[in-house]
């Protein structure tokens, strides 16, 4: 009974993920992978998030800003495919732990930033590249990417529904992208993991409607700082879970 409360309660946290609040997805891959088990948790997984994507896009989708998007995509394209060569034999611990030291400090430097009134866009190549890389990495090996885009867009300095709409599509495309190496290579997408999530999908309907009402009422000037704090406590979550 309890492994269900714990599924169910990720399945509402993906949706609501899906529905703005971002910064909170590091908490589905803590509860999933303790109920299903690491590689066997991505397979259940990724269907329930393109379900929260597609919801996301018809919901978001005229605040999208495809420029960024354009900037981000290829990279984390790349960094999938790294993710499907490398990710196999990766020692699950110190991947996650390398990946929530990178997603720490990364969130440290823009409270930093933020604090200090930097209004600088970064520009270069290597920023997109980096972010853009190390996220399809973790998109693919542990479904982590989050940090790094919310990261990402929150360097470009875009507004609440912008950050969102962009975000939306990016999953969507990301997320369908992954699922023939889930299917054919990995082999974690199967009719029983496709059967879980079926009965984990009302979930996060729910999450979805809850998500665009918090959103709602959240100030533009609070959400920038409240996705730092919750990347940033995502990150710490990974670290002593």
């Amino acid at each position: 009974m309890i492994e269900w409360t714990i599924a169910l309660t990720c399945a509402f946290i993906i949706g609501l993920s899906k529905g703005g609040v971002k910064g909170i997805a590091v908490v589905i891959v803590v509860g999933m992978v303790y109920v299903y088990g690491g590689r066997a948790s991505t397979g259940i997984v990724v269907p329930l998030l393109i379900a929260g994507d597609i919801f996301a896009v018809i919901y978001y989708h005229r605040h999208a800003q495809w420029a960024y998007l354009i900037r981000f995509l290829p990279w984390m394209i790349i960094g999938v495919l790294l993710g499907v060569w490398f990710g196999n034999d990766l020692p699950e611990d110190i991947f996650k732990q390398g990946m929530a030291g990178i997603i720490l400090f990364s969130a440290i430097t823009m409270y930093v930033f933020d604090r200090m009134k930097i209004q600088k866009v970064p520009s270069h190549w290597s920023f997109s590249g980096s972010m853009g890389l190390m996220a399809g990495f973790t998109t693919m090996v542990g479904n982590l990417a989050g940090g790094f885009t919310d990261l990402f867009f929150l360097a470009m300095r875009l507004p609440k529904n912008q950050f969102i709409g962009t975000g939306a599509w990016l999953f969507l495309i990301i997320n369908v992208f992954k699922v023939p190496f889930h299917v054919f290579v990995w082999k974690t997408i199967t009719v029983e993991s496709l059967m879980i999530g079926l009965y984990l999908l009302p979930a996060v309907l729910l999450g979805l409607f809850v998500g665009v009402k918090l959103v709602a009422v959240i100030k533009e000037a609070h959400y920038r700082k409240l996705i730092i704090f919750l990347t940033a406590a995502g990150s710490l979550l990974i670290f002593f879970r």
